[in-house]
């Protein structure tokens, strides 16, 4: 019998290479189907793990299949994908059960023929585990090939970002952001504070035996050490919210009082409106927004269960003109991007991103971007934010901004929240997250004022 885990990697590894769901959905719909939560965890870890090591791998099983990949079947390679993972990743796994379970599988799903490739691939990389003929660091940082070779297939990223992160970065800081990339990401909470302060959830969690520490930069984080705060018996209570820390800053740029009316104009999943509704108590409303139902009906989960009652849902296209007579005093653009910035947590985007992306996608966080201003109050506020590394996503969209609105000014974020670190800011007024130096995900925030009067639009 094929082990249920090792099944389920397999299928979900497969619906991501045929284009059918994106690594979370992938996971999410086959979980369903394993009733351990160990073997849930372990296809998780197998598949999250293949993402992470996907060029490595690749770059091994050619090298001792003595042929490209593209002359392997497709299944073949995704069971040799998961394999070598497990034998050169996950230790505690014997690896004559992964080698035999491997073979298994090749038969189950009808490529039988290839059983004693499938066998002789993995003895090889089990037997070579220690001397693994991988590319390594150049020793003259000068050798452009032989770093984009190590860090294209030995730290398993695209070689169109890696020659990118390398000639903006260097090659110190693209190796760091790349190992940190490759690490799992731990799981981070943010107190929801209409319930409890930072320091009762943490004592609450400790009360069902979940270890936490307190988040560097974000005042409400709590990184989870130990534990299982999802599965606890108040995991839906609305105590806390999962959400990046790097992606609470965002919210913070809102300032220490974000006035009485504030949109959130690409909300889902919730996390960034129920902060400002924290932020806001009952002293004003946020309007939340966004296009898609299936979007819609997860923020509106996040709402309920926090208990933010001071939150209004509106669908609403931001591509489109936004449908709302009245002005506001903070507007917070989280746009839709490359997701560069998270290749950590979502290590699959690394493989479904290409270059020639980037055009298209700030093209329309420039349209986002002038839609919500015409609804910024005078006076009011207009955070734009992504979670990308990219200057086209970011500095550059801010720049064309106030080139194209002149009335809004840029906005220093050293000056808009008492607790947003000085830190995480850069110098041009930017919020920035950088992996090698912050330990985050690599976040983006811009602040603009509507320093015009309404007979400027």
């Amino acid at each position: 019998m094929i082990a249920p885990a090792r099944l389920a990697a397999y299928e979900i590894l497969s619906a991501i290479s045929a284009g059918r769901a994106d690594l979370p959905t992938a996971i999410a719909h086959r979980r369903e189907s394993l009733r351990d939560d160990r073997d849930r965890a372990l296809a998780a870890d197998i598949a999250t793990g293949v993402q992470r090591q996907r060029a490595a791998l690749d770059y091994l099983i050619a090298h001792y299949a003595k042929r490209p990949l593209p002359r392997l079947d497709d299944e073949v390679v995704e069971i040799l994908r998961l394999s070598a993972y497990q034998l050169l990743h996950l230790s505690r796994v014997p690896a004559s059960a992964v080698v035999n379970d491997a073979v298994k599988l090749t038969g189950k799903v009808g490529k039988r023929s290839a059983s004693g490739l499938v066998n002789a691939v993995l003895r090889a990389i089990s037997r070579n585990r220690s001397a693994l003929p991988l590319p390594v660091r150049p020793a003259d940082v000068s050798d452009r090939e032989g770093a984009l070779n190590y860090l294209a297939i030995t730290l398993s990223h695209p070689r169109w970002l890696a020659a990118r992160w390398l000639d903006r970065i260097g090659l110190a800081r693209t190796e760091a952001w790349m190992q940190f990339n490759n690490r799992a990401a731990p799981l981070t909470l943010r107190a929801n504070t209409l319930k409890l302060s930072v320091l009762e959830l943490q004592q609450h969690l400790s009360s069902h035996d979940v270890v936490t520490h307190r988040g560097q930069f974000a005042p409400a984080a709590l990184i989870v050490d130990d534990g299982h705060p999802l599965r606890g018996p108040d995991a839906d209570a609305g105590l806390f919210v999962v959400q990046d820390e790097a992606s609470q800053l965002v919210t913070l740029l809102a300032g220490d009082r974000p006035g009485r009316l504030a949109l959130d104009a690409c909300a889902a999943p919730g996390g960034k409106t129920t902060a400002l509704a924290a932020a806001m108590r009952s002293d004003g409303v946020v309007i939340a927004s966004d296009i898609r139902d299936r979007r819609m009906a997860l923020l509106r989960q996040t709402v309920q269960t926090t208990g933010a009652a001071n939150v209004r849902l509106v669908q609403a296209d931001i591509l489109a003109t936004l449908p709302f007579q009245r002005r506001f005093d903070t507007v917070i653009v989280d746009a839709p991007c490359s997701g560069l910035g998270t290749l950590r947590r979502d290590p699959d985007i690394r493989w479904r991103r290409e270059e020639a992306d980037l055009p298209a996608l700030a093209a329309a966080q420039r349209r986002m971007l002038q839609h919500a201003a015409a609804v910024v109050a005078p006076r009011g506020r207009l955070i734009y934010a992504t979670c990308s590394s990219e200057p086209e996503e970011n500095e550059r969209i801010a720049d064309t901004f106030t080139e194209d609105a002149p009335h809004f000014t840029p906005v220093d974020a050293h000056s808009v929240h008492s607790q947003l670190p000085p830190g995480v800011i850069d110098a041009r007024g930017h919020l920035r997250t950088e992996p090698d130096r912050d330990g985050l995900e690599c976040f983006f925030g811009a602040v603009f004022e509507n320093a015009g009067r309404r007979s400027d639009w």
